[in-house]
């Protein structure tokens, strides 16, 4: 079995566990989060989910159950520490209880998103294109689009939507997941295609990934 071959199975086993967590998601209700939006959320993700800064993401149409994963992810519980690591988002996160992420996440999940367009530099865009259609199969780097769709609509619970994110924000995350310094994605998929991108190719993909629609 390749390499490339042994990440697309992990890349299957992964969907079906995200499937599988959505079904057996409770109901969430949206109209509940709105005082938690507004006197903890607002500052840094907007009132609707759209980012005032890069450094920080749109959650404005974002998966539901993507953001309920992360957000649970930021809480450390039972005496164990969170899966992602984030001194801010621990912070904000720490007093809430799974109906509030549930509904946090219904909430920014129902919200129009005010998608970013990507910087007109042809070059950028050409790599970035390439990565996310086709990969790079002599590096054992399989297609953006496998997982994220060729759209960027991503997989609800394990793949983030990225189309229209800010290009900043998805390289950081990329670059996060190179250094392992974020470790909460399944069997270690992003950990393994993002350590085997450079820079450019970072910046290139995330680029081309603003842009989409």
């Amino acid at each position: 079995m390749t390499r490339l071959s042994a990440l697309v199975l992990l890349l299957v086993a992964s969907i079906s566990s995200a499937v599988a967590t959505e079904a057996a998601a409770p109901k969430a209700d949206p109209a509940k989060a709105k005082a938690i939006v507004d006197g903890v959320c607002v500052a840094c993700h907007g009132a609707d989910g759209n980012s005032p800064a890069s450094a920080n993401p749109n959650l404005a149409g974002q998966h539901p159950d993507y953001i309920y994963k992360q957000l649970s992810n930021f809480k450390a519980a039972e005496g164990k520490p969170a899966l992602r690591n984030n001194p801010i988002m621990g912070g904000m996160v720490a007093a809430l209880s799974d109906e509030d992420m549930r509904n946090l996440a219904a909430y920014f999940g129902e919200q129009k998103l005010k998608p970013q367009v990507a910087k007109d530099d042809p070059a950028k865009l050409a790599l970035g294109k390439k990565l996310w259609r086709a990969g790079d199969l002599n590096r054992g780097i399989p297609a953006c689009a496998g997982c994220h769709g060729p759209a960027g609509a991503g997989l609800p619970a394990q793949y983030p939507r990225l189309s229209g994110q800010y290009a900043d924000y998805t390289a950081t995350q990329l670059k996060a997941f190179r250094g392992e310094e974020r470790a909460n994605d399944a069997e270690a998929v992003m950990r393994t295609i993002a350590g085997k991108l450079s820079d450019k190719e970072i910046a290139a993909v995330a680029e081309y990934a603003a842009g989409l629609r």
